[in-house]
C-alpha cells in the first residue's frame, strides 16, 4: 500500500515540476544573452584588448637584427703612392642589432589608446541597440501565443456548451419533443470544433518554436505564458539606447580629433646599434671588427599641405552628421509613439463596444436556448446564435491582446 502511494505521488509530482512558466520580461532578458548577435560583445572586447596591446607596444624598445653580405665592383682606395694602407675587400659582411626607444611623441600613443577604448564602447553599444530592436519581434510572437491560448480556452468552452446541449437534444428526441435529426447539426459542429483545435494547436506550436529560437530557450506546448499587466504613461520622454550610441559616436569623433591633432607633433627617439663586420666603422681597417653607435633622433613633419587641418574639419562634419542622425531618430520615434498611442486608444474603444455586443449576444442565445428546448427553433438556428457569440468573444479576445501588444510596443519604442 505504501509503495502504491509513493508511485501516485511521483506520477502527480512530475508534471508539476516539469511544467515551465515564462514571462515577457524573461524573454527580453534571454534574447540579450542567447541570441547569436550577443556573442559579438565579448569578441569585440577581446579584439580591443589585442589592439590595445599593439598600440601600447609603441612605448617599448623596438629591436631589429640585420645581416648582410655584399660584393662591390669598386671600393674606396687611398690615392697615396707606396702607401701601406690596404684597400678594402670588395666582399663585405655586417651583422647588427639595433634598439630604438620612443622618448617623446606628443601623447600620440595615449590618444590612440583613448580612441580604441571609445571605439569599443561604440561597437558594444551598437550590439546592445541591435538586440534591443528585437524586442518588438518578441512582443509579436509572445502576444500571438497568448492569443492562441485565449482562442483555445474559448473553443473549449464552446465545445463543453455544445456537448451539454447535445445531451439535452438527445433527451428531447427520445421523448419526442424534438425532430430525430436535431442532434446531427450539433454533432457536425463538434467535429468542426475538433478541426479548429488542430489548427490552433498547429499555429501555437509554430509560434512557440519561433520564439524558442529567438530566445535560445527550449519551449513547448506545455509552457505557460504569463499575460503581463502593462502600465503606460503617454509622454515623449525617450530613453532609448540609440541616444547613448549617438553620444558615443560623437565621443569617438572627439577622440579621433585629438589623435589627428597630435600627428604633426615632434617625435624624439633614442637609438643604439651594435654590430660585427668587415669593415667596421673604421673604413681604413680591412678586418672584422665589433662596433656600436648611440644617439637620439628628432622627427618633425613641419608642413603637410594642411592635410591635418582638413582631416579635423572632416571630423567636425561627422559630428554634424551624427546630430542630424539623432534628430531624425527622435522625430521618427515620436511618430511611432503617436501611432502606437492611437492604436491603444482604438483597441480600448473596441473592447468597450465588444463587451456591449457580447452582453446582447448572450441575451439572444439565452432566448434561443429556451426556444430550442421547446422545439420552436431548430438546432441550426441555435448554433448560429452560439457561433455569433463565440465569434464576438473571439473578437474581444483579439482586441484585448492587440491592446496589450500596442502597450508593450509603446513602452519598447519609448525605451522603458
Amino acid at each position: 500500500m505504501k509503495l502504491f502511494l509513493i508511485i501516485l505521488i511521483v506520477l502527480f509530482t512530475i508534471p508539476i515540476f516539469g511544467q515551465q512558466n515564462i514571462t515577457l520580461q524573461e524573454c527580453y532578458e534571454l534574447v540579450t544573452i542567447n541570441y547569436p548577435l550577443a556573442r559579438q560583445s565579448q569578441l569585440l572586447e577581446s579584439q580591443s584588448q589585442l589592439n590595445t596591446d599593439i598600440i601600447s607596444n609603441a612605448k617599448l624598445p623596438q629591436l631589429s637584427f640585420d645581416v648582410q653580405a655584399t660584393y662591390q665592383s669598386d671600393v674606396i682606395e687611398v690615392p697615396i703612392p707606396n702607401s701601406t694602407i690596404e684597400p678594402l675587400n670588395k666582399d663585405q659582411y655586417r651583422a647588427t642589432l639595433s634598439v630604438n626607444q620612443l622618448i617623446y611623441n606628443g601623447g600620440i600613443t595615449d590618444a590612440a589608446l583613448n580612441l580604441e577604448t571609445t571605439q569599443l564602447k561604440t561597437k558594444q553599444k551598437q550590439v546592445e541597440v541591435n538586440l534591443y530592436q528585437l524586442k518588438q519581434k518578441i512582443n509579436q510572437l509572445y502576444y500571438s501565443i497568448l492569443l492562441t491560448q485565449e482562442k483555445d480556452a474559448l473553443l473549449n468552452a464552446k465545445q463543453k456548451q455544445l456537448e451539454a446541449k447535445l445531451d439535452e437534444v438527445k433527451a428531447g428526441i427520445r421523448y419526442g419533443m424534438l425532430l430525430p435529426t436535431s442532434n446531427k447539426v450539433l454533432e457536425a459542429e463538434l467535429l468542426r470544433i475538433n478541426q479548429q483545435f488542430i489548427e490552433i494547436e498547429s499555429n501555437k506550436t509554430l509560434l512557440i518554436q519561433s520564439l524558442s529560437i529567438f530566445i535560445g530557450q527550449s519551449l513547448d506546448a506545455s509552457t505557460t505564458f504569463q499575460n503581463p499587466s502593462i502600465e503606460i504613461v503617454f509622454n515623449t520622454d525617450l530613453n532609448r539606447p540609440e541616444f547613448e550610441l549617438f553620444q558615443l559616436k560623437k565621443e569617438e569623433i572627439s577622440s579621433s580629433e585629438a589623435l589627428v591633432a597630435k600627428n604633426n607633433t615632434p617625435k624624439l627617439f633614442g637609438f643604439a646599434t651594435g654590430g660585427y663586420g668587415n669593415p667596421g666603422l673604421n673604413m681604413l681597417d680591412n678586418s672584422f671588427q665589433a662596433f656600436y653607435t648611440l644617439g637620439v633622433k628628432l622627427n618633425w613633419n613641419v608642413f603637410d599641405w594642411n592635410s591635418n587641418k582638413k582631416q579635423r574639419e572632416s571630423l567636425l562634419m561627422n559630428k554634424e552628421l551624427v546630430d542630424i542622425e539623432t534628430e531624425t531618430f527622435k522625430l521618427n520615434t515620436n511618430i511611432e509613439l503617436n501611432q502606437q498611442q492611437k492604436e491603444i486608444e482604438k483597441n480600448e474603444a473596441f473592447v468597450t463596444s465588444d463587451l456591449e455586443i457580447i452582453n446582447l449576444r448572450k441575451d439572444v442565445l439565452k432566448s434561443a436556448d429556451s426556444q430550442l428546448k421547446n422545439g420552436v427553433i431548430t438546432s441550426s438556428a441555435y448554433i448560429t446564435e452560439l457561433t455569433n457569440l463565440f465569434e464576438d468573444e473571439n473578437t474581444l479576445v483579439k482586441h484585448k491582446i492587440q491592446l496589450q501588444l500596442a502597450k508593450a510596443n509603446y513602452n519598447v519604442i519609448k525605451g522603458q
